[in-house]
């Protein structure tokens, strides 16, 4: 029987506790237990960055980590990011304007990789923004829409 282990992360503001297998991976916890299914499973290998969640900030692979790595920290996955549901983050808003996405599953993985891309970096170029993007895999775009609405949210971040 395996193993089960008592955890504690907060995602999106929220406290969760829970026990868990110690081989249950993070993705899973996320999509299956606490059915957060934002967060896609592409390759489950960590080269897609299609699971891309932020842990305490940092941009981090969820089909890499267990969710036990998870215990005392915080997550953000993209439901976190418009929160009240209402208000899109301006990232968000940004890819909807620019058409910076098409079937939308690479989406969620690229936004939370964005995210602290744009805080580290207010104001990138477009070598620095394709660089960025490289860890992340879009089968159905030329990655040139996906480039423009970084860009877009760069400028409407720095603006606030």
């Amino acid at each position: 029987m395996p193993e089960s282990i008592a955890i504690r992360v907060t995602i999106n503001g929220q406290p969760y506790e829970r026990s868990v297998e110690s081989r249950l991976l993070l993705s899973d916890f996320l999509r299956h237990t606490l059915e957060l299914t934002g967060t896609h499973v592409g390759c489950e290998h960590g080269v897609c960055g299609a699971c891309t969640v932020l842990l305490d900030g940092e941009a981090v692979r969820s089909c890499l980590m267990f969710a036990v790595q998870a215990d005392g920290h915080a997550l953000t996955t993209v439901e976190g990011l418009a929160p009240n549901g209402e208000t899109l983050h301006p990232l968000q808003a940004a890819f909807r304007e620019a058409h910076g996405l098409q079937c939308g599953f690479c989406t969620p993985g690229i936004l939370m990789a964005m995210v602290p891309f744009l805080q580290q970096n207010p104001n990138p170029t477009e070598a620095e923004i394709r660089d960025a993007l490289s860890a992340n895999l879009c089968r159905c775009t030329g990655y040139q829409n996906i480039v423009e609405a970084v860009r877009l949210a760069a400028g409407r971040l720095t603006e606030t």
